[in-house]
């Protein structure tokens, strides 16, 4: 609420007063000091004795006349909203929930309004017929990857991100001819990194006064990281799409274009998903075209004797060097969360050391790291702030990093030395074995496709009567009990498609098959959602239906991040609607724009399971 003019210092003289109320900028509510309903606003903030000032800010204020002569203004000291597990589903504002600290935060949103500045420069070189080299698209993903949730904790990189992007920026800006359109972000240039910190707080998300312009912007944003976190893989395989490049930072752009109305960023947000497909389609091209078409594959959960090397996120890449590097050691890889599907994969198939998965969702970091005994590599967003127990045993590489933890950089040729993580697992005992057995995977658009013909069979005769869309984001929320409960309660006629790491929810339920289809097929990656849009789209060729909503397919998604904001928006520019979401929606959605995405695509959230059932199906 920059029209009140504060800024954030720590409450005074508290106890010099008896009664004590506070004044909310976030949701614009008086509430006083004892009130639970409070407690997810507590945060820093001044003394302000002229409540004056907040009329003139339009806030809707009346005193009543018990009220004491002096309100405290709250003001966070950071705010952020992006993941469903934000504080209160409102936003955190001391720390987050992902246990992002403030001034990392501050870092965050400074480094995406750099971004956007940058790529209003780029956006203007390009309207005069200037080419931008690939290295500057590279950069401008590789940052908003790095501000994804539980991606990049290390405050001193984010900061060397910022001090690289500006010193582009100015080298960008010196071949412009024209400056006369750029935004206040293009042309910042401050005069040292001591100027990053007030810099940081002033663009934070806040800074958007209007709350359906500032919603939609954030959706777009988010949409947008969720995208680079895509194109950054099929980048490092080495697919590029200036198309696609140029959209991403264009967009990015138009986030600080103060003349867009909220119909204007509506349809900007509907255009984001299409290129999301786009994203999508292009790194499945990529990992198809590197590794072979996923297919069928029974997965070991178990352990064996040799020391191993945990491999978490996203990047098949670097699951690639690391298995070369790794031949013939003694050591032993394994898969966790996220790069399961990694066993799908024939190129993986060859190597006699990739041993199997270990452990289940992201979020169960801390107990799982613990016992697998040796080092871990982290590849991609996901990272639960780990133990001292076990800390010296994370790595870091590419768009993650975390303080006191040993990052990994490509060399000049962009290859990446793991000997040092090698050496490390050479010294540590065999991984503590915490489950036991097999899950089978490997259901992409390829393989399914390739079943089309038995699985209009079993539809026709009834044997399958609906498919479910769980696929998404696993949490740590308690109520994320109910996607396991979910699947547990389906009927024994429908079978679930699956992606993302949503599937460890029920991906280990002996729910059987139907006539040899398993009724829980799983694409892959949270990105694999693209096999589940092809899958859909083929069968609504295949019944010659004229609407992919006529299709037998229910949609309830749990999300989490950024990257699950980019599959919605695909899935709605693909004209698909009565998309479930939950646990939660999401708090980056004003009243008004969930309306739209009520009105215009059904989207919902989730209740009860007992409730669900009988809406999906019936009594």
């Amino acid at each position: 609420m920059t029209d009140l003019n504060l800024k954030t210092v720590f409450i005074l003289h508290l106890k010099k007063i008896s009664v004590k109320i506070f004044f909310c900028i976030i949701c614009y509510r008086f509430f006083h000091r004892h009130m639970l309903s409070f407690l997810h606003h507590l945060k820093t903030g001044i003394k302000n004795t002229e409540l004056l000032t907040i009329k003139k800010a339009g806030l809707p204020f009346q005193r009543p006349t018990h009220l004491p002569q002096e309100v405290y203004i709250m003001e966070p000291k950071m705010f952020c909203y992006q993941c469903q597990e934000t504080a209160g589903c409102s936003g955190c504002t001391i720390s987050g929930v992902c246990g992002k600290k403030s001034d990392v935060a501050a870092m965050q949103d400074l480094l995406v309004y750099v971004t956007k500045g940058l790529s209003a420069i780029t956006t203007a070189l390009r309207s005069e017929g200037r080419k931008i080299p690939s290295d500057i698209n590279h950069m401008v993903i590789q940052n908003l990857f790095t501000t994804i949730t539980n991606a990049n904790f290390d405050k001193d990189s984010i900061v060397a991100k910022i001090s690289e992007t500006l010193s582009a920026k100015e080298q960008l800006l010196a071949q412009l001819s024209d400056r006369k359109s750029l935004p206040a972000a293009a042309l910042w240039h401050p005069e040292s990194p001591a100027d990053y910190e007030s810099m940081g707080y002033v663009t934070s998300i806040l800074a958007t006064k209007n709350e359906d312009i500032r919603s939609l912007r954030e959706l777009i944003t988010y949409g947008l990281k969720g995208l680079c976190a895509y194109t950054s893989h099929a980048n490092a395989l080495l697919r590029e799409d200036p198309e696609l490049d140029a959209f991403i930072q264009s967009t990015l752009a138009k986030t600080l274009d103060d003349s867009l109305t909220a119909e204007e960023l509506t349809a900007l947000t509907l255009e984001t998903g299409k290129f999301g497909v786009r994203g999508m389609a292009l790194l499945d091209q990529a990992n198809t075209e590197t590794f072979g078409n996923p297919e069928i594959t029974k997965v070991n959960i178990g352990t064996g004797k040799n020391p191993g090397i945990l491999v978490s996120g996203h990047d098949l890449h670097d699951l690639e060097m690391l298995l070369e590097q790794t031949k013939g050691t003694g050591v032993d890889v394994y898969t966790h969360s996220e790069m399961l599907p990694a066993h799908y994969y024939p190129a993986f198939k060859k190597y006699p050391n990739f041993a199997g998965n270990y452990g289940n969702a992201w979020w169960k970091q801390k107990e799982e790291f613990e016992s697998f005994n040796g080092p871990i590599l982290m590849t991609t967003n996901c990272i639960v702030p780990p133990k001292d127990s076990y800390k010296d045993r994370i790595y870091t590489t590419g768009a993650t990093g975390y303080p006191g933890c040993t990052h990994i950089t490509p060399g000049p040729d962009g290859k990446k030395d793991f000997s040092q993580i090698i050496s490390h697992a050479k010294r540590c005992a065999a991984p503590t074995e915490i489950e036991h057995g097999e899950i089978v995977g490997g259901f992409a658009h390829d393989q399914v496709i390739a079943l089309a013909d038995q699985i209009v069979d079993a539809v026709k005769s009834g044997a399958i009567r609906k498919f479910v869309v769980m696929a998404g984001c696993d949490g740590r929320a308690k109520s994320r009990s109910y996607y396991t409960d979910f699947a547990q309660a389906l009927p024994k006629d429908t079978v679930i498609l699956t992606a993302g790491c949503a599937k460890y929810r029920y991906n280990k339920l002996n729910l059987g098959d139907i006539n040899g289809i398993p009724r829980v097929l799983d694409a892959g990656q949270c990105n694999d959602s693209y096999s589940l849009a092809v899958i859909a789209m083929k069968l609504q060729e295949v019944f010659g239906l004229e609407d992919i909503n006529e299709l037998p397919i229910i949609y309830n998604i749990a999300w989490y991040e950024q990257k699950a904001v980019i599959v919605l928006l695909a899935l709605l520019s693909l004209g698909v609607k009565n998309i479930h979401l939950g646990p939660t929606l999401p708090a980056f959605l004003s009243p008004n724009v969930t309306k739209i995405l009520v009105n215009n695509f059904g989207i919902a959230g989730i209740s009860s399971v007992e409730e669900d059932m009988e809406l999906f199906f019936g009594k």
